[in-house]
């Protein structure tokens, strides 16, 4: 059970409810606050105070004043006319993750909902009912308003949902699983759509992707570096010490300790002096993209614990601030940041695969081929990883340099950071893809120099992945090894290999 206080939610625990489904609670503390934020709107409603979101219209609209009895309405009216969202719907963990986020922010205390729109949002997790929200349509500011309207309209029983491994319709999940709709009151409609939570659950979704790929990434080029008899010395520890990085630092102790006992790697000057930077650099290039992403971890830890609409309700309803709590810049820039990142990791990695492939550049079989010249072996695998990292090139241009005025010009600089969000998963699939080509080949490699050489922790990785695509001893569709290969690295539980961060660095 994760139980949520709106200040301490941690990544570790947001990937224990979207992968093992853990159930969510609230804490007592937390839905006190909540009470106390929500008698403050009730009294601004009863004493016909005029306050932005609660008792007037919205954007450019907020100097119209709203009539008492017109604010439930007013909340109606403001959910279907924002559920514009188009396009594909987002995955449906990221739905799942936008769904905790927003009861996290919520139970904060500083957004005048009443806690029974924090129980149903956590009712949703825990039946595992998950909106279907369209992934277009958000300009990262006011908040994720499209996205969230959508997530909104299953609390009162419109819209649809993923259940049960079926798209189906709102109302009939909710009745299957015994939840009451709700009619929105003052403030709660804008409560739920007023915030980031669209492009920082794609967020924490791509990091932790991310984070696993990286990981991935060094012991596929560990095998790499036995096929291609790679020179160890430029992975000793005092190379990266000298330079003060301590992510390149990591990298190299963990590619030294993947390699120690291997038979296949080599000593400056047995074979060459040096080898190419594809393979001299990794710690360098892997390193720098651990920073990034670093950053990016960092960046969604502060997140997914913020508070993010607007207005913001402070000391019991005496102090109600209008501010921008909501405007996604953070998200977008370190959404920016991953995306070049990993599309680093995918750059290098090809490069890997030319040096596996290219009989100009090792002594192995011409394109890994059992029959060179009869059978073309890995020559447009090659050609496939190539594609996979100019389509990266173009979806790593920044989306948060973009900034198009809307709400009549009120609403005069936004951050894009949704779109940031969905290119980087985008790249992620991408260069996860390259790396399952990079490891296929890799793993050719190696059987030409001999398994029985290999270190202990790449023969044992070399093991499970000849599980999932087997030697080529004779062309085939290789489509299918590839994206064999890839949910295999996507869905694999490495902790159980010890190959963690934490683990491999200790």
């Amino acid at each position: 059970m994760i139980e949520l206080n709106g200040n301490s939610l941690t990544l570790e625990q947001v990937g224990k409810v979207l992968f093992d489904k853990s159930m969510v609670s609230v804490t007592e503390a937390s839905m006190e606050k909540v009470k106390k934020s929500r008698q403050a709107v009730e009294k601004i409603v009863a004493d016909k105070k005029v306050v932005y979101g609660i008792n007037t219209g919205f954007g450019k609209f907020s100097d119209v004043l709203i009539e008492a009895e017109d604010v439930e309405e007013l909340q109606l009216n403001l959910i279907h006319s924002h559920a514009c969202g188009v396009g594909d719907p987002f995955p449906e963990v990221v739905s799942r993750a936008m769904v905790l986020l927003r009861a996290n922010a919520l139970i904060k205390g500083f957004s005048g909902v009443r806690p029974v729109i924090i129980e149903r949002l956590i009712d949703l997790i825990n039946a595992e009912i998950h909106p279907v929200i369209p992934q277009q349509g958000s300009l990262g500011a006011s908040g994720d308003l499209a996205p969230l309207s959508h997530l909104a309209l299953v609390l009162m029983g419109e819209g649809e949902v993923f259940y049960k491994g079926e798209i189906t319709s709102a109302i009939h999940a909710l009745s299957k699983e015994g939840i009451c709709p709700i009619v929105l009151q003052a403030k709660e409609g804008l409560a739920l759509i007023n915030g980031t939570q669209a492009m920082t659950a794609v967020g924490v979704v791509n990091y932790l992707e991310a984070e696993k790929l990286a990981l991935e990434s060094e012991m596929i080029a560990s095998i790499t570096m036995e096929a291609l008899r790679g020179i160890m010395d430029a992975f000793d520890e005092d190379v990266h010490l000298a330079r003060g990085y301590t992510q390149q630092t990591e990298v190299a102790k963990r590619i030294n300790a993947y390699l120690s006992d291997s038979r296949l790697t080599t000593r400056q000057g047995e074979l060459r002096v040096q080898d190419a930077y594809s393979l001299r650099c990794i710690p360098q290039v892997h390193g720098a993209s651990w920073q990034a992403l670093d950053y990016v971890k960092e960046k969604l830890e502060i997140e997914i614990n913020a508070a993010t609409d607007n207005p913001l309700i402070f000391d019991d309803g005496e102090k109600i601030i209008s501010g921008g709590n909501f405007h996604g810049q953070p998200i977008a820039l370190a959404m920016d940041f991953m995306k070049i990142a990993v599309a680093e990791l995918a750059n290098i990695s090809e490069r890997r695969i030319e040096r596996l492939v290219n009989p100009q550049l090792n002594d192995l079989p011409p394109f890994l081929s059992p029959q060179p010249g009869l059978q073309s072996g890995a020559m447009i695998m090659q050609y496939c990883a190539a594609s996979l990292v100019s389509e990266n090139k173009t979806l790593a241009h920044p989306a948060s340099v973009d900034s198009i005025p809307s709400s009549a010009n009120q609403e005069d600089h936004v951050s894009m950071g949704t779109i940031g969000a969905r290119h980087a998963h985008q790249i992620i699939g991408n260069a996860r893809r390259v790396l399952a080509i990079e490891l296929i080949c890799a793993l050719q490699g190696v059987e030409f120099r001999g398994v029985d050489q290999m270190a202990k922790a790449t023969k044992g990785f070399f093991d499970e992945a000849r599980k999932i695509v087997p030697t080529i001893e004779k062309d085939r569709v290789f489509s299918k090894d590839i994206e064999n290969m890839n949910l295999w690295l996507k869905e694999t539980d490495w902790e159980r290999h010890g190959q963690t961060r934490a683990k491999t660095n200790a």
